[in-house]
């Protein structure tokens, strides 16, 4: 069997085919960049397996090549600009150091962003924030694709809408990445071409029936997934799903109340200093407290120890940077054929998860 393939080897060749259809070098590696670091840490859905998509959107024009994304807003704090459709991880990635700087100045920066492409895995941002001490939110929406319905009701309105952060602590950061949804748009994809069902009725039907079978959101009429919560708890979800249309279509002035431009994303940035607040220190001892306090925390019976958010990840990002990335069945085959039509080499199949 052929040993995994590096993180490296990975970037390079996701950066070579993303250049080969005539993206920008500079953004290219970068894009690339993100999704492995999405696989690395076990977003399977959401690195390297949206590739061919992506590289789909750059050949057909739904996703743009070339340029820099047009200034709506620009204070000192707060900062919009209008994407102009360029790659989602590119875009973020520079609104992060553009956050990260002001945030040096002022003790916050918030970047909101309209018409942005797809942004892959929202965590796969986040490190690269909590390293330099800073704090970090992140969320977006798609304002032209609707796949969830609001609690109660049985219509799709809007999409999984995650929210996800990170914060630094003496030792690992903590990171978050939530749907308001209580699965995604991808793994109900991947769900449904394998034949497979949830493991719980996750989705509801036309009919507003519950149902544990992913093919009822692409059956005609179409099904909706249900709001983070289920069909008890959903009014939270669908209360954080509202939160995040506004943090991201509202601020941006460009949502659904617009025409429809394709596959997508609304973005929400925001960076926050500790030093220019109540400290850095005071900060990292908060943190850091009650990381330790809710690790030491006695474990219910069935569990192993009580975990941070994101420190599977992080365990299972360090191991694939020492071993090789572990890529989810049928994502390196699925880019054969971009291989072939762009003259790239091909990486092998390897080992699977």
């Amino acid at each position: 069997m052929p040993a995994r393939p590096s993180a490296p080897a990975l970037i390079a060749y996701a950066t070579a085919l993303l250049t080969r259809v005539g993206l920008d070098a500079d953004k290219a590696s970068v894009v690339a960049d993100i999704l492995v670091e999405g696989d690395l840490l076990g977003h399977t859905t959401h690195g390297l397996a949206l590739l061919a998509p992506y590289l789909a959107a750059l050949e057909n024009g739904g996703m743009t090549k070339t340029g820099e994304p047009r200034v709506i807003a620009d204070w000192p704090a707060a900062v919009t600009w209008d994407g102009q459709r360029l790659p989602g991880p590119w875009l973020v990635v520079r609104a992060l150091d553009l956050a990260v700087a002001r945030a040096k100045i002022n003790g916050t920066c918030t970047v909101v962003i309209r018409r942005s492409h797809h942004l892959a895995c929202l965590a796969a941002y986040l490190q690269r924030v909590t390293a330099q001490g800073f704090m970090v939110l992140l969320s977006c929406s798609d304002p032209f694709v609707a796949s969830v319905a609001p609690h109660g009701g049985r219509t799709a309105v809007y999409t999984p809408n995650p929210l996800a952060a990170a914060w630094p602590t003496a030792g690992e950061p903590v990171i978050l990445d939530v749907s308001m949804s209580i699965t995604t748009n991808a793994l109900t994809n991947r769900l449904t071409k394998e034949q497979r069902r949830y493991p719980g009725l996750w989705a509801i039907d036309a009919e507003g029936r519950p149902s544990d079978d992913p093919a009822v959101l692409s059956a005609k009429p179409p099904g909706a997934l249900l709001p983070l919560g289920g069909l008890d708890h959903g009014h939270k979800g669908y209360a954080f799903a509202l939160l995040v249309e506004t943090l991201t279509g509202a601020l941006a002035g460009h949502g659904r109340a617009d025409p429809a431009e394709g596959w997508g994303a609304s973005v929400f940035i925001q960076v926050l200093s500790p030093a220019l607040f109540g400290g850095a220190d005071e900060f990292r001892r908060q943190t850091e407290y009650l990381a330790a306090t809710c690790r030491a925390t006695p474990p219910r019976p069935g569990v192993e120890r009580v975990r941070l958010p994101g420190e599977n990840g992080l365990r299972r990002r360090a191991d694939q940077l020492a071993h090789g990335v572990d890529l989810y069945p049928g994502i390196l085959a699925a880019l054969v054929p971009w291989s072939d039509k762009l003259g790239v080499r091909a990486l092998p199949e390897t080992s699977v998860t």
